[in-house]
């Protein structure tokens, strides 16, 4: 094994925010990008690095290969085949949401997104990916994935014509996030279905988990269904806070790029609901309660400020 002297450390983590964006992205998973991110620096440790031309380079293709393994793997397509799986979540300003200068850099972290990439085979994934959220040729994609050019030109296509119908490429800032939340807390603690409806597309979608409130994996397509799910939620229990694990307080954020109404209890986060807007509707919603799936969202939150919450006690 070479011995790494400061230097060669420090060249490593300057790219460790970039290359756990990276894993992040292909894996929908902040814990396994971490992971993924280590073992790379193992195999960097342990690497000829004289022989080594171009370090971020080297780095991005042992990344991306390490996180296509972890895709294929046994354990991570029996996770994802029982219940409603979905993305672990990441609350603003967390430096694993990586560049978000242009609109596909965006979307590519966005809940939504990530729920449409995991439907592609790994290799699509990747090249979709390196393409649009980190702008590589597909000269440099074929040597990071050993395939020839034409073949990432043909995932590349495939891949785009899969997630056309589920761009929302738009920026959302604090103040939109937070009228959104707003808008359909206040419908769902008034107790009327038709208000929730109305904030809804018609062809709008919902996910949960299964921890939380609800108990239970669920997935609906009717948006009146959904409206009187959200609405029956929102009627507090003694019950539904022994669930919850307390009584939390409920705010608005901003959670992979999109609006989202986070429920705290003593500093932690409990749950998160995050939205897809269509214009001034949502056409999605995932519920995020999970304790494993939050404990990053939950270290997050302890480090920024926050407005005062939407339900004081809920």
């Amino acid at each position: 094994m070479a011995l790494m002297d400061t230097a060669t450390v420090a060249r490593f983590e300057a790219g460790r925010t970039r290359l756990a964006s990276l894993a992040y992205r292909l894996l929908g998973s902040a814990a396994d990008a971490e992971d993924v991110v280590q073992d790379a620096f193992l195999r960097w440790q342990a690497a000829d690095r004289d022989r080594i031309e171009v370090p971020e380079a080297w780095l991005t293709k042992v990344v991306t290969n390490l996180a296509l393994d972890r895709l294929r793997s046994a354990r991570v397509r029996r996770e994802r085949a029982v219940g409603a799986w979905l993305p672990e979540p990441l609350i603003e300003g967390d430096p694993m949401l990586g560049p978000a200068e242009t609109a596909e850099q965006r979307e590519s972290v966005s809940i939504a997104m990530l729920m449409l990439l995991e439907r592609l085979p790994p290799v699509e994934r990747a090249v979709y990916v390196l393409r649009e959220a980190f702008a590589y040729s597909h000269n440099e994609i074929a040597e990071i994935l050993d395939i020839s050019v034409s073949a990432s030109q043909q995932h590349t296509l495939r891949a785009r014509r899969h997630v056309a119908a589920g761009r929302n490429a738009g920026r959302v800032d604090r103040e939109a996030a937070r009228r959104i939340v707003e808008a359909f807390v206040d419908a769902a603690a008034s107790g009327r279905t038709e208000r929730l409806v109305a904030l809804l597309t018609d062809d709008a979608t919902a996910v949960s988990d299964g921890a939380g409130v609800l108990g239970k994996p669920w997935i609906e397509t009717i948006p009146a269904r959904i409206a009187a799910t959200f609405r029956a939620a929102f009627k507090p229990t003694p019950a539904k806070r022994r669930r919850a694990g307390g009584t939390p307080s409920i705010h608005a954020g901003i959670v992979n790029g999109t609006p989202a109404m986070i429920a705290v209890i003593d500093e932690r986060v409990a749950g998160i609901v995050v939205f897809d807007p269509r214009g001034d509707k949502v056409a999605a919603l995932h519920g995020i309660a999970h304790q494993a799936s939050l404990a990053r969202a939950t270290r997050q939150w302890a480090r920024i400020e926050h407005e005062e919450p939407l339900i004081e006690r809920w």
